[in-house]
């Protein structure tokens, strides 16, 4: 095992040390700043309820391509099943292990190095880079990326592009940007019945029996058919549960948790009327509370979409892929002020894993294809 060496794996290895737990920071945002700081970067932090945000941008005038990320990451989990501790980073066989390397430490050293490269040789660009940081993604994500927003739009600042730099690559770097993401809608549902002995079932009122035939009908539902972009809208049951843990007890209540993943091609108030308008011609008794995570979001091509898939292409070797796939990102909270956004990092494969890690080669090649990026966008 040997350190990382060169500047993308030095400063990644630097973030990966501090132990940025959810929603702690750990001093990551104080060195990506004193780096911005030292380029002409003017810094605004933005401090909410634990969370620590950072707006930085370089220039005043001109368009403004900004790029994105967290420096928060998921508890590493049982340090015994690490093989080596998840906040040292180490570096065997090319690969950079430790907690935070690919999701996404890695793409933040590789966009500051990329700015660092590029201002360097381009001291006056014909336009603004921006950087949009917060110590709360994989959290609830309530006081961070969306603080930075709530700025941006006081101040009437304006942003034109983003890259967003999450872990989208599945098998060779670039073989997919992400150009969207599905919508996420929570459901929390209790059935009211009324509780019994099973051998007098006239006395009492199930609610498992109640809610049974309108759950089969919510399951066997199409939603929507999707559309070029997106697959059909999803709706999954994560936790169903009900019972006193006797056999000879009817319940009183039944509680369930349940999830759309929604496309464009649905609403999440059209979502939420279905399901009451099912759950109430079925007669049931409940209280149904929603949560809305994020709105579905697209980019659909674009200058930001063409010059990143042609710098992949060129640089690469590769066709990427356009996909909306995947969970939810931040990107939801800043594509809705009409930004052209897409997500382009490194391979996910061992994301939120147990020796999580990064190929070296892959973050330096990353970085320069943010570069280039930029070049072409806010010129030589």
């Amino acid at each position: 095992m040997s350190a990382a060496t060169g500047a993308v794996a030095a400063l990644t290895a630097e973030l990966v040390r501090r132990p940025s737990v959810t929603p702690a920071d750990a001093g990551c945002l104080d060195l990506i700043g004193a780096r911005l700081a030292a380029l002409g970067f003017a810094l605004v932090r933005l401090p909410r309820n634990g969370v620590d945000n950072l707006w930085a941008v370089h220039g005043e005038h001109g368009p403004c391509l900004a790029f994105a990320g967290h420096t928060d990451v998921v508890p590493p989990g049982p340090l015994e099943e690490w093989r080596t501790p998840p906040f040292e980073p180490v570096v065997q066989d090319g690969m950079l292990y430790g907690r935070g390397a690919a999701d996404m430490k890695g793409s933040l050293a590789a966009m500051v190095v990329a700015v660092e490269r590029y201002l360097a040789r381009t001291p006056a660009p014909r336009g603004r880079i921006a950087f949009i940081l917060t110590s709360d993604e994989e959290g609830p994500a309530t006081d961070g990326t969306v603080r930075v927003m709530e700025y941006l739009a006081a101040k009437a600042i304006e942003v034109d592009w983003c890259i967003v730099g999450e872990p989208s690559s599945t098998t060779r770097l670039g073989d997919t940007i992400r150009v969207g993401r599905r919508g996420s809608l929570n459901g929390r549902l209790t059935v009211h019945g009324t509780q019994g002995h099973v051998a007098y079932p006239a006395r009492a009122d199930n609610p498992i029996h109640r809610l049974a035939p309108a759950l089969a009908e919510l399951v066997a539902r199409q939603w929507d058919a999707g559309n070029a972009y997106y697959p059909p809208t999803s709706f999954q049951v994560s936790n169903l549960n009900a019972g006193t843990g006797a056999e000879n007890v009817i319940p009183g209540v039944l509680t369930a948790r349940f999830n759309f993943r929604f496309s464009t091609a649905s609403t999440a108030a059209g979502l939420r009327a279905a399901v009451h308008e099912t759950l109430d011609r079925h007669g049931l008794r409940y209280a149904l509370d929603w949560q809305l995570s994020g709105d579905p979001f697209l980019t659909a091509g674009g200058r930001l979409v063409e010059t990143a898939s042609a710098v992949i292409a060129e640089r690469l070797g590769v066709t990427c892929e356009q996909s909306t796939g995947g969970g939810t990102s931040d990107g939801r909270f800043i594509a809705p002020r009409g930004i052209e956004l897409i997500e382009l990092g490194p391979n996910n494969a061992t994301i939120h894993k147990v020796d999580e890690c990064v190929a070296l080669d892959e973050l330096e090649r990353l970085s320069e294809v943010y570069e280039e990026i930029v070049t072409r966008l806010l010129g030589a």
